[in-house]
Order: C-alpha cells, then structure tokens, then sequence
C-alpha cells in the first residue's frame, strides 16, 4: 500500500459516509500495473445496520459488467470466431427481428419500419446500435409505462427485444448494446455466458468472487441497495438482481467486489495479462482502447426516471469518445487523468479508470440509487484527485 495516499484516501471515503447528505457505505481501490496501491472502506453495509463495509463487500456492479463482456468478444475476435462487422445475427439471430421506431401514432401504438443496415457486434460495442434503456431515454420509458415493455433489470428476453431508436450506426446511445453482445458470444460458444466469463477471464484473474449468481459465501457479504430520495434522505431496498436469469445480462448483470474488479483494471494495464495467464494479446489492448466514433461524440444522460438516474455527464463540457467498450476523455480531466484514458461506471453509483499511460487505475463501489448521485460522484472525482496527487511518481507521468 501506499503510506502517502492511504491517509488521504481514508479521509475522503471517510466525510463520504459522514457528510450531510451522505452515503450508508462506500469502498475503494487503486491499483498500478503490480498491485493494488491502496485499499479502503467506510460506513457499513446497510444504513443503520451493523456489519461494516469492507472491501470484500460483495456489489451489484451494474454497467461495470460491460467491459467483462467486450472483453471476452475480444477474446473471441483474436480466436477467429467474431467478426466485428458482419451481420450480429449471424450469431444472434433474434436481433435481425428489431425493427427502429419512428414515433407512435394517434392511438398511441409504436410506428415500426426496418432498418436501413444490419447491426454488428462493432456496432453493439461502440452504442450505436440503436438501442436505449428507459430511465435514459423518453421513447423507451414511453414504451415501458404505457406498452409493458419490460425493464432490462428482469434479464429476460422480452427485456432485450426493444425497438430501435435509429438506424444502426447513425448516433451513439447508452444503452442495451452489450446485452445483446453478451448473446453474440453465447451464439458463438454455445455456453452461457457466466461461464464463458469465469473459463476465459475470472479464473485468468483469480477473480473468485464475481457472478451473474452468487454463491453462498459471496451472498453473505452483499451490500443493501439504497435509494435516495428528493430530499436526500437514504433508505434500504429489498432488491436483488435476479439469480437464476432467463439471460445473463452482459450489460449490467454481474456482482462482484472492488477487490476483484481491481484485478480486472490491472490486467488492461498489463495489455492483457494475467496472474493465471494472458486474456487479451497487446495488439488486441491496443486496439479496443481507440476511438470508435470518428468525429462523433458520447452525449450527456438525461435523468428520465429520477428515482433511478439525475441527469449525468462526467466531466461536463469536455469531449468524450467511446472504444470497446469504454468512455474515453479526449482532453485531460480535472483530477489528473489524462487524456485517452478508460472508463464508466454503474447504476448504484459505480465507478472506475483505467490510465494505461501512468499504469493506474481506481474503482469506486457503492450501493446507492439514483445514478449520478451528488454525494457519490463528488467523492469518487476526489478519491481520483487524492491518487494523482499522492501516488503518481513523476517517473511514471512523465513516460
């Protein structure tokens, strides 16, 4: 561990679940290209409760879930088996029946046509696809309250089988692009896709503690999902991703600990490789860390369901592309990330870096709804600050 960075770290984690709103519980981590430089928890697991956060807790990862799913397509791009740009249905068949909606007519029922082009996998790793989630975006929300779509959280078929917001390739929308590359990758092993994770990237890592089902020991170690409401106040729910799915949700499904997530950040800034053996070839790194938008940008996520998202946008007013699958700031950011790094994060208030010019990296978990939440992404962005500051050794920002 870093002796420098730990105080500091500490006290951020620490006015995070003090301050005034505040957050039940929070944990990190921060990792160069040998091991983890600094490891941390604070508050407890439940609002109230009295078992503390710790940085084995067991989280719904949510949308930090989609880079394990691109990644294991890129596996299967190095095998031969996946060609990024031909037709996705040649793997999936169900999604050449998706056709882009244009609106709804006087009675309120969806205007459907076919797409212009097929849809990729390129396509599903990038957002542009076409596809959205509801408390993002008003059509879906739309088609959820009044036409009984259902929400991708029920990891069925049903969830998935979403009209088009546009034809294939034309925009960028955050959306269910990866839950359907999750089922590209089923098409082509023939196995589901938890496993093809766990063979190809978690037993890799010696990541025993990530599943879309948790095993007993990972289950007596979950975290409480927590939402807050209008006026700051923070209560527990009663919800649990489901643990047997109709699908395994590439986009959102995993559970897992910072702890493990970390192994993961690392092994991108390895190019690659892993304890137990290599899960991506450098070339391959390199590659799927580029901008994949040409001259288009990521745009910012509108709050449609509040109870779920605010509004979202990291680092407000400063360009951002997408690779596969990551957020790329395209200019430095304020907390001493550079420009052409890796990132996201997750519904619950997830998130994490990837910095492969410093060789550094961070992940951020709480379990607390809506998305975006103040509190939560203050101090994640000062977490961040605190290991640029104190744990950067000029050597290594000067390579």
């Amino acid at each position: 561990m870093n002796t420098t960075l730990k105080p500091a770290a500490d006290a951020v984690l620490d006015k995070a679940v003090s301050s005034v709103p505040g957050l039940p519980g929070v944990v990190a981590v921060a990792t160069d290209r040998h091991g983890n430089i600094y490891e941390g928890a604070a508050g407890n697991r439940q609002l109230g409760g009295d078992l503390d956060m710790t940085t084995d807790s067991v989280l719904a990862i949510f949308s930090t879930t989609k880079a394990v799913t691109g990644t294991v397509c890129l596996q299967l791009v190095e095998e031969g088996k996946l060609d990024l740009d031909t037709p996705a249905r040649r793997y999936a068949p169900a999604i050449g029946n998706c056709q882009v909606i244009e609106g709804f007519d006087l009675d309120g029922r969806p205007t459907l046509r076919a797409p212009k082009r097929e849809i990729t996998t390129r396509m599903l790793l990038l957002h542009t696809a076409g596809f959205g989630y509801d408390f993002f975006n008003e059509t879906y929300y739309r088609l959820a309250k009044e036409h009984g779509q259902p929400s991708v959280v029920a990891a069925t078929h049903a969830a998935i089988a979403t009209p088009l917001l546009f034809d294939p390739g034309d925009q960028w929308e955050y959306g269910s692009n990866i839950d359907w590359a999750g089922q590209v990758v089923e098409g082509i092993l023939g196995e589901r896709l938890g496993s093809a994770m766990k063979s190809r990237v978690f037993d890799r890592l010696d990541m025993s503690d990530t599943a879309f089902t948790m095993n007993a020991a990972m289950r007596a170690r979950m975290a409480t999902m927590h939402q807050r409401d209008s006026a700051g106040a923070l209560a527990p729910l009663d919800f649990i991703l489901p643990q047997d799915p109709e699908i395994h949700m590439g986009g959102h499904g995993l559970y897992s600990t910072a702890l493990d997530y970390a192994k993961f950040i690392r092994m991108w800034l390895n190019d690659g490789d892993g304890p137990n053996g290599r899960v991506l070839k450098a070339d391959t790194v390199k590659m799927a860390e580029q901008n994949g938008l040409g001259e288009m940008k990521i745009k910012r996520l509108p709050g449609v369901i509040p109870s779920l998202s605010n509004d979202a946008e990291f680092f407000p007013g400063m360009p951002k592309s997408w690779a596969l699958t990551f957020m790329i700031n395209d200019k430095d950011a304020p907390t001493g990330r550079p420009a052409g790094s890796l990132a996201w994060a997750g519904l619950a208030n997830l998130y994490y870096w990837i910095d492969r010019k410093n060789g550094v990296g961070g992940f951020w978990g709480t379990q607390v709804l809506p998305f975006a939440d103040p509190t939560s992404v203050g101090a994640y962005l000062d977490f961040e600050t605190a290991v640029y500051r104190y744990a950067l050794k000029p050597a290594a920002a000067a390579e």
